[in-house]
């Protein structure tokens, strides 16, 4: 029996064939500036990571791009000097690291999973994880948290891009006509809160990631009660093209810090 994950799976292998945007590998242009220590990468839509979120010196410091495949944080990380892992759980979102790492000359290793298992890696095995928009895709992000901050060293940092809940009150039908009609609950669920028919239009028929909205505790405190101390936060949007852009920033982007004890 397929699971949401596998379906998941698929549809992001899927958005790799239809060049979705981010599944798009960065230029050569870009990776030839990072060597030289002109980079930047984003969490989220819009805004860049400030740079003082990330260890100085970057070399040689191992770093996990968790969900976080095709062809972008990892290949621009690796090409600023980290060691770096990137695990996702599309065979083809992996394919566009690879592809960067032949065309660039990068040494960057590529993992196959799901995000909530992190169990082939030592403890405190990484100085960085790396963790974009992609929480949004798995019904239960706790055991996430408490993966990250298993294998973090001490003094370790996890940078991770999150959705605002707000997004998920809305009508799925009426939101992708660009209208704001709410219907729904927090925490949400595409599973619980569509009907089997809403499912096959909406989601199936379109090839879309099955979605889950969780809470801002579950995404802001659930850092917190891993045993992360939470050191820095801002807001973005969907670069304006959002139903709720004209409102409100609903991206979040955290640095998350395991203490040095």
């Amino acid at each position: 029996m397929q699971t949401f994950s596998d379906y998941n799976k698929n549809a992001w292998d899927i958005e790799v064939r239809n060049h979705s945007i981010w599944t798009c590998p960065v230029s050569s242009e870009v990776i030839t500036a990072a060597k030289k220590g002109d980079w930047q990468i984003t969490l989220t839509p819009s805004k860049t990571v400030p740079r003082d979120w990330f260890p100085e010196p970057l070399t040689n410091k191992k770093v996990l791009c968790l969900a976080s495949g095709g062809g972008q944080q990892g290949p621009i990380l690796a090409a600023a000097g980290a060691n770096v892992t990137v695990f996702d759980i599309s065979p083809e979102q992996l394919k566009q690291d690879k592809y960067v790492s032949g065309r660039d000359n990068l040494l960057i290793n590529t993992e196959l999973g799901n995000m909530k298992d992190l169990s082939r890696f030592s403890t405190e095995y990484f100085d960085l994880i790396i963790h974009p928009l992609s929480n949004c895709f798995i019904d239960d992000i706790s055991p996430v948290w408490k993966e990250c901050y298993r294998v973090l060293k001490k003094g370790g940092s996890l940078l991770s891009g999150v959705s605002n809940p707000i997004q998920f009150i809305f009508d799925l039908k009426y939101w992708n006509l660009g209208e704001l009609v709410i219907k729904n609950k927090i925490p949400y669920s595409d599973l619980n809160d569509l009907t089997p028919e809403e499912i096959k239009e909406l989601i199936i028929d379109q090839n879309e990631a099955i979605c889950f909205g969780h809470s801002l505790h579950a995404q802001i405190q659930g850092q917190i009660d891993a045993g992360f101390i939470i050191a820095g936060l801002y807001e973005d949007n969907s670069r304006g093209n959002g139903p709720l852009d004209p409102y409100i920033d609903s991206f979040i982007a955290t640095r998350a810090l395991k203490q040095n004890m």
